[in-house]
């Protein structure tokens, strides 16, 4: 599944493209994604209105029209976008279609079909967050993300650490494989309760996540296993895991075995000797 960084680089990919192009036809395949695909409502809403902004919040693609109205995207477990000449053959998976005025295609692909499209008009946009992120924490590059903000969430639950990080409504976008790599780089357990992680733990750990983000972002995201940008280049973060998927292989830092653990449902991987 796409995690932040990959709809960050999905984000930047598509943003010069779209900025300021026409929006000029929209086409589907006729198939139901996560939601059932508002091809009615799209077409009244962005036929022939230009594009003002692309941007990112969670894990969700934003594009603004100049009308005001929101078309929103969630690539859910497979989900992508690339552009396309509009003579090229649609692949079997694309289902949705945007045509440009510049002639091409922007074309949503989901082998799966669990992500969504959605539109809001401009009436609704000053409640979206109401209407869709009303159980999404804040950024982990904003400054609502902070140490006192974790320390007061966390001083009285019980959870693991590795799943309070990955929980939607602590912070948007934090899936597992960074979950595990940041809490690596921070020296911090997967499994440690976090009621017992001090103010100073918490600012360590939210520099480890912003970093691994950001150099997650800067090597096009993780490939695993079918995730590609705009330009349908993998990307290469996963040459850079320390310890995500690498259970019972030597710690890179130390030499200890790296252990694999599940916790919370997901795989998770510690260094017994770098992790406290």
């Amino acid at each position: 599944m796409p995690e932040l960084p990959e709809v960050e680089v999905i984000c930047r990919g598509i943003r010069p493209h779209l900025i300021d192009r026409v929006i000029t036809d929209v086409l589907h395949s006729g198939k139901s994604l996560r939601q059932r695909v508002p091809l009615g409502r799209m077409q009244r809403e962005l036929l022939n209105r230009r594009v003002i902004s692309v941007t990112r919040r969670a894990k969700f693609l934003m594009v603004g029209m100049e009308s005001g109205a929101m078309l929103i995207i969630h690539l859910g477990m497979t989900g992508n976008l690339g552009f396309f000449n509009p003579s090229a053959l649609p692949a079997k998976h694309d289902h949705v279609r945007w045509t440009l005025d510049n002639g091409l295609e922007l074309r949503y692909n989901d082998s799966r079909r669990f992500g969504s499209v959605r539109i809001l008009p401009p009436e609704e946009i000053i409640g979206i967050e109401e209407i869709i992120f009303k159980t999404t924490g804040p950024e982990p590059f904003s400054d609502a993300f902070s140490a006192d903000y974790l320390y007061r969430l966390a001083k009285s639950r019980e959870v693991a650490v590795k799943t309070f990080i990955m929980t939607n409504q602590v912070v948007a976008g934090v899936g597992n494989i960074y979950a595990n790599e940041s809490l690596f780089r921070a020296g911090i357990r997967p499994d440690r309760k976090v009621r017992s992680l001090r103010r100073n733990e918490w600012a360590t750990l939210i520099l480890a996540i912003r970093e691994t983000l950001n150099h997650a972002i800067e090597c096009g995201g993780s490939s695993i296993s079918d995730f590609v940008n705009v330009s349908r280049e993998k990307g290469y973060f996963q040459m850079n895991f320390q310890v995500y998927g690498k259970g019972r292989e030597s710690c890179s830092t130390c030499g200890s075995a790296i252990e694999k653990n599940v916790i919370g449902g997901r795989a998770s991987y510690c260094c017994p000797k770098c992790q406290r």
